[in-house]
């Protein structure tokens, strides 16, 4: 099977070897294709265990319930969403640069990896309480780093403030809105078309808040 951005995950990729017990991994795996295929409402467990190709009775040894498995590969996938926004921001010359290259990695990530972009931007929506919970742990974290960007910018220039952390999560859930709205209308391509105004909104962000 083959695999998508959740075996780039540190505590996943081990699993995939061949020297491995991978039946966790691929269960992640499998729950992530059958949502992707179905929805999470018509996903099964049955699903998931014939793209995983094990028992319905190892998949309940590992996991509770659908509901657990399927937020336990959001949560990895988010990781790594995360972590290549972080390495695209980190090799970025400056803090302006850094900000779009951020965006333009999340993006170029959901429009590379479309097996978790229906989870992260559609599915998740279906999953729950607890999946909404773990959504808003998701924007909370891409807040943060929006401010990390906007406190290299005041570093640089100390007429500008860091925005409120409530300022940073509305441009983050605005941000995931747009992209989610996109991704309903028109799935994940031209997804890239998104990065001059999204970039925007976060400068709008920075220097409206540096106004007040």
């Amino acid at each position: 099977m083959e695999a998508s951005l959740l075996g780039d995950h540190p505590l996943l990729a081990p699993l995939l070897g061949a020297e491995t017990d991978r039946r966790r991994a691929r269960l992640l795996e499998g729950m992530t294709r059958a949502v992707y295929e179905k929805g999470y409402a018509a996903a099964t467990v049955t699903d998931a265990v014939r793209h995983a190709r094990v028992s319905r009775g190892t998949f309940y040894e590992l996991f509770a319930s659908k509901e657990a498995c399927f937020l336990e590969a959001y949560t990895h996938g988010v990781d790594v969403l995360v972590d290549r926004v972080a390495v695209a921001v980190d090799a970025a010359p400056d803090w302006r640069a850094g900000l779009k290259a951020g965006l333009a990695a999340y993006l170029d990530t959901l429009v590379t990896e479309p097996l978790f972009a229906r989870s992260y931007m559609l599915e998740v929506n279906a999953a729950g309480p607890l999946a909404q919970a773990a959504r808003d742990a998701a924007l909370h974290r891409f807040a943060k780093r929006y401010g990390a960007s906007f406190a290299a910018a005041v570093r640089e220039d100390a007429s500008l403030r860091v925005p409120s952390p409530e300022a940073l999560f509305v441009l983050a859930a605005g941000v995931d809105q747009l992209v989610s709205a996109h991704v309903r209308a028109h799935g994940p391509a031209g997804l890239n078309d998104l990065l001059p105004a999204l970039t925007d909104a976060a400068l709008t962000v920075l220097y409206g808040s540096s106004k007040e």
